[in-house]
């Protein structure tokens, strides 16, 4: 006889008080003799009627429980706060906005209830089910957001940002989330990749709505979306990568570092003093977009080994800065020419030294 699961099955909602009776309705569907449901509906601060509906369900439904935040935090925030409260065997994400129909996650628990697989995604876009056509920019913004989080990540997905995330109980619970809006998706991704996961991803149905209709997400949140699969899966990308990216950050500061020089330079406070400041200033800029993006470290300067290491790499690097930029001037070189290959070759001596001293990866759980 099949074995009774409970399904804890996380409803963030903000403003949607035309939808989300309904959407518990369809949710309430699902449920059978095999499927106990627990829905934890987390209202972030709505301005309608939303949570007086959330209320007014929970009290004709027990296995339906409601939250609420007392500000609006986000999507990413609700989901957290959901999280925390799960108790069934599995937990799933349900939009209150329709877009989604709950019937497909009882297709998409099967390889869960099977034992085969942890998390598993529904992709609207690896279907034969209906799916409503609109937007082909948001479609396309879609699939690239899913290519980039791919190249990271190595997995093969066809929709990072779907809103259907299955996952047992225990997967969800262990992992430490930071978004607060709609970089939930990238960042979850990015780290249940990097706990190699079994993963599986099956179609779904789609009924997406207009922006006329309160479709919430935007540009910003794309943004935003590139940000984060950056910041959640730089560190752990091949040293090829991670050095492609140093490089350009590299670059950004090196153009600092001779602006700021010339400047010095010309304002006639000479080499010694010139190369030394224009150094430190860029190194603050590469180290700031470094701990933001590459190294994905928070410094929190508890350690006197991490200040010295990297006390030392800074004043390592920036008196060979200085020494070459003096030396080639010494041999007649241009200020300009000297401080570009100073900065130059100083790059990789940056990147080494950053990497392998100061931000050393320390075990499979760096976040």
């Amino acid at each position: 006889m099949p074995k009774t699961h409970t399904l804890s099955l996380i409803i963030p909602c903000y403003n949607e008080e035309k939808t989300l009776k309904r959407c518990v309705e369809k949710v309430l569907e699902i449920s059978d003799e095999f499927l106990s449901l627990e829905i934890i509906i987390v209202d972030d601060c709505s301005s309608d009627r939303s949570l007086a509906i959330a209320q007014q369900l929970a009290r004709l439904n027990r296995n339906i429980k409601v939250l609420n935040h007392c500000r609006n935090s986000g999507k990413g925030a609700a989901l957290r706060t959901g999280f925390q409260q799960a108790t069934g065997d599995y937990v799933a994400i349900q939009d209150a906005d329709l877009e989604y129909d709950p019937h497909d996650l009882k297709k998409l628990l099967i390889p869960l209830q099977q034992g085969k697989a942890d998390v598993v995604l529904g992709s609207r876009f690896l279907t034969t089910e209906a799916h409503r056509v609109f937007h082909f920019w948001h479609a396309l913004g879609n699939r690239f957001l899913t290519l980039l989080s791919n190249m990271f990540t190595d997995l093969n997905l066809t929709d990072m940002e779907t809103c259907y995330k299955v996952f047992r109980r225990e997967v969800i619970t262990a992992i430490k989330l930071e978004e607060n809006r709609f970089g939930f998706e990238p960042e979850i991704v990015a780290k249940i990749a990097q706990q190699r996961l079994r993963i599986y991803e099956m179609g779904i149905s789609y009924y997406g709505r207009s922006y006329g209709e309160g479709k919430k997400i935007g540009y910003k949140d794309g943004i935003r979306a590139i940000y984060c699969i950056l910041k959640y899966n730089l560190h752990r990308a091949p040293l090829a990568i991670q050095f492609l990216f140093y490089t350009i950050i590299g670059g950004l500061a090196a153009l600092a570092n001779l602006a700021f020089f010339l400047a010095f330079y010309h304002a006639g406070f000479g080499v010694n003093i010139s190369a030394p400041l224009a150094f430190t200033a860029a190194a603050l800029i590469n180290y700031l977009l470094c701990v933001k993006l590459v190294f994905r470290h928070k410094a929190r300067w508890n350690s006197a080994i991490e200040i010295i290491m990297f006390a030392l790499v800074v004043i390592s690097v920036g008196t060979y800065d200085w020494w070459l930029t003096r030396f080639m001037i010494n041999l007649g070189s241009a200020p300009a020419i000297a401080k570009i290959i100073a900065t130059a070759s100083g790059l990789i001596l940056n990147y080494l030294g950053r990497r392998f001293l100061v931000f050393p990866e320390r075990g499979s759980k760096a976040w």
